[in-house]
């Protein structure tokens, strides 16, 4: 009886491994760092992530230079996806990248956006007179000499002649949800983002896409950390080159890269 007893424990254990899974035994949590215009994408990617292969993700979001410096002064990153390949390369220079992992994964495009749904459409070109069209309001945009979006934008401006006499008028955000929250609340009337942060905000409306031709082409590298490699990171990197995970970040509006 005793000898039943414990084999029946055994078989009892044995099946109860077997409900869970290797996915569930082995579960693994993923740190990702991603820029803050990654923020709806990176919700779909947690769950189909989740689901498809037992492990988890836990997502820091912020600007992709207020990020990179984290993991410069050893935030524990496993996966960083910036909005611009520039902290990428910084990043690979001081040898924080792992070798090989490295890709061009999405692309965006650079729209002026305001707060008025009514807002007729203007032409982005050296012609348009933003600095008249702002008159003693604001300009809301991401950090212009260090977040991605703000950098595209303030090269965008340049190129058509507008940076000087917008300059002024800039109201500068941590990140570009941040310009895109300043727009949606009325706090200005115009501000420029991605164009996947405007489609995920109501309460703006897209007047004009800016030529790619006006700013550096936007791209998002991904990679992983050296030092932070594993079985969860590995997958994360492959399932975010993937079916799923591509269907998701089109869902948002990217543009996803060829392999």
């Amino acid at each position: 009886m005793r000898f039943h007893g414990v084999r029946s424990s055994i078989l009892s254990l044995s099946l109860g491994l077997a409900v869970l899974g290797p996915s569930d035994v082995h579960a693994e949590t993923v740190t990702v760092f991603a820029a803050a215009s990654l923020t709806n994408a990176m919700a779909e990617i947690e769950t189909g992530f989740a689901a498809a292969t037992g492990h988890d993700v836990t997502v820091s979001l912020a600007g992709s230079s207020a990020l990179a410096r984290q993991i410069q002064q050893g935030a524990p990153a496993d996966v960083f996806i910036s909005a611009n390949p520039g902290w990428m390369d910084a990043l690979e220079a001081d040898g924080l990248i792992a070798q090989g992992t490295r890709r061009d994964l999405l692309g965006n495009a650079l729209v002026l956006i305001a707060h008025d749904a009514q807002h007729p459409v203007v032409g982005i070109g050296p012609d348009m007179d933003l600095a008249a069209m702002l008159g003693d309001d604001r300009l809301a945009m991401a950090l212009v000499e260090a977040v991605p979006a703000g950098i595209y934008g303030k090269a965008a401006l340049e190129s058509l002649g507008q940076w000087e006499a917008v300059a002024p008028r800039v109201a500068q955000s941590n990140n570009v949800r941040g310009a895109l929250a300043l727009v949606a609340l009325g706090e200005a009337p115009y501000g420029i983002v991605y164009a996947t942060d405007a489609a995920a905000e109501d309460a703006v409306s897209v007047i004009g896409t800016f030529p790619g031709g006006t700013h550096p082409p936007i791209l998002y590298p991904v990679a992983g950390i050296a030092g932070r490699e594993g079985v969860a990171p590995s997958a994360l990197l492959d399932y975010l080159q993937g079916a799923e995970a591509r269907a998701a970040f089109e869902r948002q509006g990217f543009a996803v890269m060829a392999d």
